[in-house]
């Protein structure tokens, strides 16, 4: 199950050090948003590095970066490792980054060594995981899969304006590939920092994912009417009086929805916009985002049931309409027994310890997850704290996640050495 191939936690250390450098904060983290300029410089450096490792890039029409090594059977299904490049505006060096360059690891290694694999491996950088500037989240993984309208995705549009499309024409990164053939791999491997606490807390150093649990996003509009902050507070229609407790329901929610195994939801409201925003006007419009997440798909329904209720009770008391449209979901989805096995077998070979783990996490492996056998690894990192630039790891637990991520995708793969 475990191989010698010339694997280097340094260089992967160095490398990762080197990308942190595009698009450096003052806090010392990254802001590498997608389809930028500096999203472009990242990708040239990583082909650069890529194509050194003697691997032939493909770049495909939503700009998902495809790196082929050959193998000995051209016949059979390629197993692909991936990840993304792209960053939060306040993001970290890891989130990402660790996966995409791991992968490279082990295909500098299996260059180094002159090794074969039976099937053909892939790398993969796929465009806009974090959603930070274009939105939804990892579009570009799923058009890939057949979960978005490819057209959809290039005509969406940032905050500023920006289209999809036009700004990955512009970056020069997009290409003429079908992103559509990525749906014919044998097996998809990623390896990702676990952006909580668990692992970090308990000793771990591997965190083996078996599922991802279901998210459901949700959109909230409290509609009322404007009055003069000297006004008197009788008979107003103050929408940001009527949304406070509905935010706050938000967490009420998710502690309380428990599922048959004893665990409670997850609920956060991370945009909220006021109208007109005046500091003497009381508000006649509220928007805030909401994002519930469960391990247990009734529960997590029952999340978006229970808000919709809230609403409709603090409306009708306020005399304000408050509206719930749902905006995004995707389902409980569950890994590949078999690549679960085989991460596991890896780490209990090299000694490390581990835990299964969920992830309440969106990445491009559950997209993946829905159309190819795909696994998860994960690395510790300190304190949970991730989408921040204060987010870090060790060399050892980079390390830890490399060597049993290459073991399970060359285990997968059918590895061979001179």
């Amino acid at each position: 199950m475990t191989h010698n191939l010339p694997l280097s936690a340094a260089r992967l250390w160095d490398s990762l050090m080197d990308m942190a450098k595009i698009g450096a904060t003052p806090k010392g983290g990254c802001n590498r948003q997608t389809l930028t300029d500096l999203d472009a410089e990242g990708r040239a450096l990583f082909q650069r590095w890529g194509e050194a490792a003697g691997l032939t890039l493909s770049v495909d029409r939503l700009g998902n970066m495809v790196f082929r090594r050959a193998g000995r059977d051209p016949t059979r299904k390629p197993v692909a490792i991936g990840s993304h490049l792209d960053t939060q505006p306040t993001g970290g060096k890891f989130d990402g980054v660790l996966g995409v360059l791991a992968g490279l690891e082990v295909m500098r290694a299996l260059h180094e060594a002159g090794a074969e694999t039976e099937a053909p491996l892939l790398l993969i950088n796929w465009t806009n995981e974090e959603g930070a500037r274009f939105s939804p989240p990892m579009m570009g993984s799923g058009a890939a899969m057949g979960l978005f309208p490819e057209a959809e995705v290039l005509a969406k549009r940032s905050l500023d304006g920006a289209v999809f499309g036009e700004e990955l024409r512009r970056i020069g990164w997009r290409g003429s590939a079908d992103p559509a053939a990525l749906q014919d791999c044998a097996a998809y491997l990623e390896l990702h920092i676990e952006q909580g606490k668990l692992l970090e807390d308990g000793g771990f150093d591997v965190g083996v994912v078996t599922m991802a649990l279901g998210q459901s996003w949700f959109e909230v509009v409290v509609e009322g009417e404007e009055s003069h902050g000297g006004s008197p507070m009788a008979g107003r229609h103050d929408a940001m009086m009527a949304a406070v407790p509905l935010v706050t329901a938000v967490e009420e929610i998710a502690l309380s929805t428990v599922s048959p195994a004893g665990e409670p939801g997850r609920g956060t409201v991370g945009v909220l916009e006021v109208y007109p925003a005046s500091r003497n006007v009381a508000p006649s419009r509220i928007f805030f985002s909401v994002d519930f997440r469960h391990g247990d798909p009734a529960s997590l329904a029952a999340m978006g049931e229970r808000l919709t209720a809230r609403a409709a009770e603090i409306g009708l008391a306020r005399g304000v309409k408050a509206t719930v449209t749902p905006f995004w979901h995707s389902p409980l989805t569950p890994f590949d027994p078999t690549l679960i096995g085989r991460v596991q077998a890896s780490a209990t070979a090299r000694g490390y310890k581990w835990r299964d783990i969920p992830t309440g996490i969106g990445h491009d492996a559950v997209y993946m997850a829905r159309r190819i056998p795909t696994v998860m690894v994960f690395t510790p990192c300190h304190g949970g704290i991730s989408h921040n630039e204060a987010e870090s790891i060790t060399l050892e637990w980079a390390e830890a996640g490399l060597r049993v991520l290459a073991d399970a995708a060359l285990a997968t793969a059918g590895l061979r050495t001179p």
